[in-house]
């Protein structure tokens, strides 16, 4: 199946939460970092796909619907291309918040081991945005900004939402065009979600 959602958004705006509500609103399954995890396969297409290598995304994407987060958003241009009619998602959120989390999360870590292959796609893909200097805050945040002028510069006003999960359901599924669920939207990953899920994956992200 074609991906129908892309997400353009970094990591630690509201990814998670939006993974589960895409997947409510019926454009599931969705592909976020936690896939990354449960195939073992996944570092490998991430690492070629930032080499430049040739790659075959309906085959990364098989059986996904959506996809949202790092390491997907570093390459939302070539996904915008490969699924020409798949919406596009950019969340955000306030630069000097998105930099003290990413720091208390995903950020937190060196990501230096080169015998693992999961240490080894993140400084490839994630750490090239920020040329490895994942703590440098005037860095961090002026790649953060560069990143989301650009989605908003190249992508067609019509196959664009900006948008911040604190506003909830409303503006995601008019840009959907589905029902608001009756349900709150998921709010998840919060930086005490992200520790536990560290311990449940052994110090990865």
């Amino acid at each position: 199946m074609p991906l129908t959602v892309i997400g353009a958004g970094f990591g630690r705006t509201g990814t998670l939460s939006l993974k589960l509500a895409l997947e409510q609103l019926g454009f599931g399954p969705c592909y976020h970092m936690v896939e990354v995890f449960k195939n073992p396969k996944a570092p490998g297409y991430w690492e070629a796909a930032a080499d430049r290598q040739p790659l075959d995304w309906k085959e990364v994407f098989a059986g996904y619907r959506a996809t949202v987060d790092w390491p997907s958003a570093s390459f939302w241009r070539e996904l915008s291309h490969a699924f020409p009619t798949a919406k596009v998602i950019l969340t955000v959120r306030d630069s000097e918040s998105w930099f003290a989390s990413t720091q208390a999360t995903i950020f937190k870590g060196d990501f230096d081991d080169p015998d693992d292959p999961f240490q080894r796609m993140v400084r490839k893909v994630i750490g090239r945005l920020f040329d490895q200097r994942l703590h440098d805050k005037d860095r961090a945040i002026e790649v953060y900004e560069r990143h989301n002028e650009m989605v908003q510069r190249l992508t067609p006003p019509e196959r664009l939402l900006v948008y911040n999960v604190a506003e909830g359901w409303g503006p995601l599924c008019d840009f959907l065009g589905v029902a608001e669920p009756d349900t709150p939207m998921p709010k998840v990953n919060t930086s005490e979600d992200f520790a536990r899920n560290v311990a449940e994956h052994a110090g990865r992200i």
